[in-house]
């Protein structure tokens, strides 16, 4: 057995990790889970989103499965998930994004998002200069980059490109305007990518046209690497022309631990109506088995969530475009394990 923490989350969280671990069961996955408490139910017992128990939970297992959780708005509380990435200094996060269900705008997409986790804009410093009467009249906001974690994420990708089979690894930036922040960026990925030549091919976009092309002709892509505030914003793109966030796992990676995720919110305005789809958050798990050398338990699983959502709207939950609920699309899963 693996030992490894699950976090419940907020919202919908609960009732998705219900099915999910119902269905990891079923499957076999070796995962031995310590549940601990993370988001408003750690507020509520704790005062904290995020507790020492919890934090000492992760640093023992170097693996969790985390449900969407809710950072409250003011209170001085900083984003749980950012604490959780700085903390474990998760610098790589990866989100896959392939065509899953055929007869849409785009049929072949198949691409990894690498985004640098623990930089850039989103490394944020802010303050807001007064003029006149207005002690908010100008806002200023500031982010960093260093050599180091540009390159440790780059030579993230292109070790992942090798290990997968993958050919191509296209740098995104914005260099052209962000000289330095952006610029130090690909020039340490350029530097990164001579070392991989003739193994793997790479390019570079700009952010802006990046976006566009992806939007256009997704196909055209294999792996993106790129820096923290362009890796979020394109990454939900990506999940948009492959089905949505219901269908957009995530995994966050550093040296010692590594926490897997749904990238969906917490959608409380369906919470406890068993409405929720757990696939994002089942594919995470995939990703997760991946991250433990499970691969043959993570493709069959991937194998049955694509099969659930070829077999008919009756299985599958409305954001999909079913007529189905939580309990349907997890039955239909585990039907399709078994088959």
């Amino acid at each position: 057995m693996i030992d490894a923490t699950l976090l419940p989350g907020d919202g919908i969280g609960p009732e998705i990790t219900d099915a999910v671990v119902d269905i990891l069961d079923h499957l076999g996955a070796p995962f031995k889970w310590d549940t601990q408490l993370a988001g408003l139910a750690a507020i509520d017992r704790d005062g904290d989103p995020l507790p020492q128990e919890t934090l000492d939970s992760i640093k023992r297992t170097g693996l969790a499965l985390k449900g969407p959780l809710t950072t409250p708005i003011g209170g001085g509380f900083k984003s749980i998930n950012v604490r959780l990435r700085q903390e474990f200094e998760l610098f790589a996060n990866v989100r896959p994004a392939k065509t899953l269900v055929p007869g849409g705008r785009f049929e072949g997409v198949d691409l990894v998002i690498m985004r640098e986790n623990l930089e850039g804009l989103y490394a944020v410093e802010e303050r807001f200069e007064a003029r006149g009467d207005d002690p908010k009249a100008v806002a200023y906001s500031s982010g960093y980059n260093t050599r180091v974690e540009c390159r440790r994420i780059a030579e993230f990708a292109f070790d992942y490109a090798v290990r997968h089979n993958r050919k191509r690894v296209t740098i995104v930036h914005k260099a052209n305007i962000l000289k330095a922040l952006s610029g130090l960026f690909l020039e340490e990925s350029q530097a990164v990518a001579k070392e991989y030549e003739g193994r793997v091919e790479v390019d570079d976009r700009i952010v802006d046209a990046c976006a566009m092309q992806l939007a256009m002709n997704p196909e055209q892509f294999d792996i993106l690497v790129t820096t923290n505030l362009f890796g979020d914003i394109l990454s939900d793109l990506a999940a948009g022309i492959t089905g949505g966030l219901g269908l957009a796992p995530g995994a966050n990676i550093g040296e010692d631990a590594a926490i897997f995720e749904a990238v969906h919110g917490s959608a409380p305005d369906i919470a406890g109506q068993g409405k929720a789809n757990p696939c994002a958050l089942l594919m995470a798990s995939a990703l997760m088995l991946d991250h433990v050398d499970q691969t043959d338990l993570a493709t069959k699983l991937r194998e049955a969530i694509q099969a659930t959502l070829l077999s008919g709207k009756e299985n599958l939950t409305g954001d999909l475009g079913g007529t189905g609920m939580t309990r349907d699309i997890s039955a239909a899963i585990k039907d399709n394990l078994s088959a």
